[in-house]
């Protein structure tokens, strides 16, 4: 015979949530009247349902309040006399340590995440399940509880040792390589076929250090047939590795990659956006926007992605809009509150970029972007000295990699009493990389300063034999121009345009070799260096420049933007 407590049950087994909320409103004001309608298991278990209910339907204030009453319910049914039997006989019920997990879930989802630390922390510690202790250390962690944080994450080793993102929470906490994996290879010793894991930890645990370069070699050597070839998840991690390495071309080449075989998966898309802007892959940026807003889902990832697009095509107002429902998500988010200050820089905002890269220093000090960003906008205000300071330390904590010896060397060359120490910079930058554009751009400057075109010439013509940019030819042009070879000024003029049809210098170059025949107008070419300040030291990311071979194309995402506006509004 079906009962009150079986139907219920029944509507919540349906997922008829407010259905269950009605019922059991109901049955439960019955009940408080006649208490022979409900037995005393079954009382607790419709608390427990019907505030499960309120969380399924994000009344989280309201079921928060229904989980501690059913606690306080479960209580009195353990200390009246003869309920301890009937209790321990359902074994369905949901535990105190259910529902003390179900309470801080309310309370995170309530934005009280120091409450929901507190609840989980009344649980005992022999009580507490991989469940538990998985949410607690993350918690720890993030509370800067590191040795807590270590201790928890271990406890789930011990109980699921292939729980890999707890083996992550204790490489990224400085536990060694070697014995997170005799954790994992103790408690798993019954298990076959875990040859790649040992490789797989080796990895982490070089991403975690910050050694980008070993970490890349271990993970291609899992990228194959026989293990791990075509896993999303492998590639996204190794693009963000070379991004953060500052090598988007081979970072945009994993994350193509990983995008091709899972084109709806969130992760990672926020970083993709980043890569797709900074190597000005501006049509394929607009495209993702489409594929990754489908499914209505609302998160920081998406909305940094879609400010990425809004931010290419200088529409700074909307973009800086979407940054915001990112940082709402999480104030912490790195990658929104980057592209929040680069915003900023972009509409000469100094003081307000300023904030946003301090804060991203502070959330991720081995980050090359926040340096960057925080050098932009002391050079954009003129604050030369502590612009340089910055640079300067920013090879002390990051190392003295090629980018960070440009940005350096970027700073120096400001200041004519420095421009030598810029350009040993420069030629050890390209000592390490001889490829670094941003660095070849600069020192060219600098032999042309210097009136050294030759030296100048034979930089970018080794260079062109190795790549192909934009304004590697448009600067070529200008040199050859400047010691009268027209014909090699023209020839390159012309391939700059072709790879950007609407490079201003390039096309103004060629117009005056078309109309000075063998007369230069040395007025231009005497002040060249001057502009190049412009072309060779953008302060922020700013838009695609010279080397932009793609035009933004707004058309596949507007309808997205006026749906997505109204929710950035309404936020």
């Amino acid at each position: 015979m079906s009962t009150l407590y079986d139907q219920i049950k029944l509507l919540y087994e349906q997922s008829l949530y407010s259905n269950v909320i009605s019922l059991a409103n109901l049955v439960l004001s019955l009940s408080e009247h006649n208490s022979d309608l409900l037995p005393i298991h079954g009382k607790f278990h419709i608390y427990v349902y019907y505030a499960d209910a309120h969380f399924h339907l994000g009344k989280y204030k309201r079921a928060e309040a229904l989980y501690k009453k059913s606690l306080q319910f479960r209580k009195c049914l353990l200390k009246s006399k003869g309920a301890t039997k009937p209790l321990e006989g359902q074994k369905d019920l949901p535990t105190d340590v259910d529902i003390k997990f179900q309470i801080h879930l309310c309370l995170i989802k309530l934005k009280n995440p120091q409450e929901a630390l507190q609840v989980l922390q009344s649980i005992p510690g022999k009580q507490r399940t991989p469940k538990v202790n998985m949410v607690l250390a993350k918690m720890f962690q993030e509370q800067g509880m590191e040795r807590s944080a270590i201790t928890t994450y271990k406890e789930v080793l011990r109980e699921c040792p292939l729980a890999l993102e707890a083996a992550e929470g204790l490489l990224s906490l400085g536990v060694k390589g070697i014995e997170v994996n005799s954790l994992i290879v103790g408690c798993a010793s019954n298990l076959s076929n875990l040859d790649w894991l040992n490789t797989w930890i080796k990895a982490h645990a070089h991403i975690h250090n910050r050694e980008y370069t070993p970490a890349i070699s271990t993970l291609r050597s899992l990228d194959n047939v026989t293990l791990l070839r075509d896993n999303f998840n492998l590639l996204t991690t190794m693009g963000e590795c070379y991004y953060y390495a500052g090598d988007d071309k081979n970072a945009l080449l994993c994350l193509r990659r990983a995008r091709i075989i899972e084109p709806d998966i969130i992760k990672g898309v926020d970083i993709y956006a980043a890569v797709l802007h900074k190597t000005h892959s501006i049509k394929e940026l607009e495209r993702l926007i489409p594929i990754i807003t489908t499914s209505n889902e609302c998160s920081g990832e998406i909305y940094v992605a879609m400010a990425y697009s809004l931010y290419a095509t200088r529409k700074f107002g909307r973009a800086n809009s979407f940054t915001a429902l990112a940082l709402n998500l999480n104030p912490n988010d790195i990658e929104a509150t980057i592209l929040r200050g680069n915003i900023f820089v972009e509409q000469k905002k100094y003081q307000d970029a300023l904030f946003f890269f301090r804060h991203a220093v502070q959330l991720k000090p081995y980050r090359y972007e926040p340096h960057k960003g925080l050098v932009d906008c002391l050079v954009g205000m003129h604050r030369l000295r502590e612009a340089i300071n910055i640079a300067s330390g920013s090879c002390k904590q990051l190392g003295h990699t090629t980018r960070v010896l440009t940005l350096y060397a970027s700073v120096l060359m400001k200041d004519p009493v420095s421009v030598g120490k810029a350009k040993n910079l420069l030629e050890k930058a390209l000592y390490q990389d001889e490829a670094y554009l941003p660095a070849v751009y600069l020192l060219a400057e600098i032999y042309e300063q210097e009136m050294n075109l030759e030296a100048a010439i034979a930089l970018l013509e080794k260079q062109v034999e190795i790549q192909t940019a934009c304004k590697l030819h448009q600067m070529l042009g200008d040199l050859w121009a400047r010691v009268h070879n027209e014909e090699k000024a023209l020839d390159h003029y012309a391939i700059a345009i072709n790879l950007d049809p609407n490079n201003r210098r390039a096309l103004e170059g060629m117009h005056r070799l078309d109309n000075s025949s063998n007369k230069l107008d040395s007025a231009y070419y005497m002040t060249v260096g001057e502009e190049q300040t412009d072309t060779t030291y953008d302060v922020g990311d700013g838009l695609p420049d010279t080397d932009n071979d793609e035009a933004p194309d707004e058309s596949e995402t507007e309808a997205v933007w006026s749906d997505m506006d109204l929710e950035a509004n309404s936020q």
